[in-house]
């Protein structure tokens, strides 16, 4: 038999969503002793003939001497928190001269009306709740480590002593405010006491007393069969399991009689019926759209539009990092040019600063992350030319150090232009600054500070001043420094998206001037690859013309030397 023994005892954890007083095991135990087992096997040598006549004669003297079947076997189906007296609570509980707290005069009455139905119907098994002092006394005996020589600590000591129950709501002050809602000044003491998980548990013991028939209510006869617990959020643990397909459960007990006992445990909880089912998910169902409901009356079904003819651009961008830079301790200053029929918000503010970074090496580079949020509101008029439409607001910026003495230092000039399509994107752009001739320059900007600089940032595109059609640059020296990384999160509003009746009556409204846009830009993306690659086969052709020309060359040298 002892193959046969379920040795699984440790905690299975499950989660449910319907309500924890529906749920009911079936706990069976049996005593399984050294005789009975011999009885057993008897029973199955019977097939091979006559037998041993003094084995037949022990089988039916211990038949005629064995206990009544209920001090043999006991089954009993228990819901939740259901309380099962023991023979000990039971003859305490019934004088009503020890019942001091509410909870024993709870129980008294309950053993009253037990006596009035003819007794407790259970005799071994039986139940301790989440309400009963053993709950308090085993959750605050529990041992972190198994060594008999553990310290508890003060936090340890805390959630020991935590009974981890739902809690009470604070009163509310007259303004309808709770009270404490933050504590500035914390305490040592306060942070000590706070400094715990109250997660709201339920926990119930499923009991046995195995003492000697006769001499049941000992309190070194109980043995715990079943924990169970259950929390606020639907999460129940068994410690055992249930049995299942398995086999039944061992408890031995040590005295001068070892008896071997047996247990299953079986979840019977009832299933719901299809009409109850259909019920509920109606009830949810109702539930959801009521909740909706509500929901979409505390935000409302009016959207704030922007004016008619206007398209809307929401810019949640951030400025990632930068890398690849000479010094430390950099920061970004940036502004935003808005071009012609482009506008924005009177409180809003065009330019930022970012805090400075000291770069951490990633790999060959070094990596300043900023992390730096900022955000734009923008208008375009409907009503342009379809040139216009294409200009889109420019993000320039720059890239500045700072040394010991607080002094910066231009590191790079760039700028970026705003996605056109809505969405989210990640855009890296090279930076550049100005150099003069000579090492006096490079000498005062790494002992004084200071370097040349741009009188202004639109330069790193189009300057916003220049009014010709060629801009000339040429004697202006530059070096390449490093990059910076930007995210931008793009969002467009316009009441053209949503009347399609004013969209089928205008022949260019302003999906059709983005799309158009768009078009045009993968047209001089072709354009400019085609140049690319027609200039690479100028390059090979020219390079093939000098290999022919130089082995002619050599050929006619060879001839001439012969």
């Amino acid at each position: 038999m002892a193959e046969e023994w379920n040795q699984d005892t440790g905690e299975t954890v499950y989660r449910s969503r319907d309500p924890v007083k529906n749920l009911k095991i079936r706990v069976v135990l049996q005593r399984v002793s050294r005789v009975s087992e011999l009885v057993q096997r008897l029973e199955e040598q019977e097939g091979l003939g006559g037998g041993d006549i003094a084995l037949r004669t022990l089988r039916s003297t211990i038949g005629t001497g064995q206990p009544h079947l209920s001090d043999d076997k006991e089954e009993v189906v228990i819901s939740w928190q259901e309380k099962l007296f023991s023979e000990f609570e039971y003859e305490l509980y019934k004088n009503e001269a020890v019942c001091q707290t509410p909870l024993d005069r709870q129980y008294h009455q309950d053993i009253l009306s037990l006596e009035r139905t003819g007794g407790r119907k259970n005799r071994r098994i039986f139940t301790y709740t989440d309400y009963d002092r053993y709950t308090n006394l085993e959750e605050h005996g529990q041992a972190v480590t198994t060594t008999d020589r553990e310290t508890r600590t003060f936090l340890v000591e805390r959630m020991a002593n935590l009974r981890r129950r739902r809690q009470d709501i604070k009163p509310l002050d007259g303004a309808g405010i709770r009270n404490s809602i933050v504590t500035w000044e914390p305490s040592e003491e306060f942070i000590k006491n706070n400094h715990t998980i109250n997660t709201p548990v339920q926990t119930m013991y499923i009991m046995v007393d195995l003492g000697p028939s006769g001499k049941l209510g000992f309190k070194e006869n109980e043995h715990v069969l079943c924990t169970i617990r259950v929390d606020s959020n639907g999460v129940i643990t068994f410690k055992p399991d249930v049995t299942g397909t398995k086999g039944p459960y061992r408890l031995e007990v040590e005295g001068h009689k070892r008896e071997l006992w047996k247990f299953t445990l079986q979840h019977v909880s009832e299933s719901v019926q299809r009409a109850e089912q259909e019920q509920e998910e109606n009830l949810y169902k109702d539930l959801y759209s009521r909740h909706r409901e509500y929901l979409n009356g505390l935000v409302g079904s009016d959207f704030e539009m922007p004016p008619a003819g206007t398209m809307r651009v929401f810019i949640n961008g951030e400025i990632v990092s930068a890398q690849e830079y000479e010094f430390n301790h950099i920061y970004v200053h940036y502004f935003m040019e808005l071009p012609k029929n482009w506008s924005s918000p009177a409180f809003q503010e065009l330019s930022g600063v970012t805090q400075s970074c000291r770069p951490k090496t990633l790999g060959r580079e070094n990596v300043a992350y900023f992390s730096y949020p900022f955000s734009f509101e923008l208008f375009l008029s409907e009503e342009v030319e379809s040139e216009d439409i294409a200009q889109w607001p420019v993000l320039y910026f720059e890239v500045l150090s700072l040394d010991f003495w607080q002094r910066y230092r231009v590191e790079g000039y760039g700028y970026v232009v705003l996605p056109q399509t809505p969405g989210m994107h990640i855009l890296t752009r090279q930076t550049w600054r100005p150099v003069e001739l000579g090492t006096v320059s490079e000498l005062r900007r790494f002992f004084i500070g200071g370097s040349p600089e741009l009188e202004d940032l639109t330069y790193a595109k189009v300057p916003s001043t220049f009014q010709g059609e060629h801009l000339s640059r040429f004697g202006f020296r530059t070096e390449t420094t490093g990059s910076v990384t930007f995210r931008f999160h793009s969002i467009h509003q316009s009441r053209s998206f949503l009347d399609s009746s004013s969209l089928r009556k205008r022949k260019q409204s302003m999906l059709d001037r983005l799309r158009g846009s768009s078009q045009q830009t993968s047209i001089l993306n072709v354009r400019d690859a085609f140049l690319r690659a027609q200039r690479r086969m100028q390059m090979a052709r020219e390079s093939l013309l000098t290999d022919i020309l130089s082995t002619s060359k050599i050929s006619q040298l060879e001839q001439s030397t012969a």
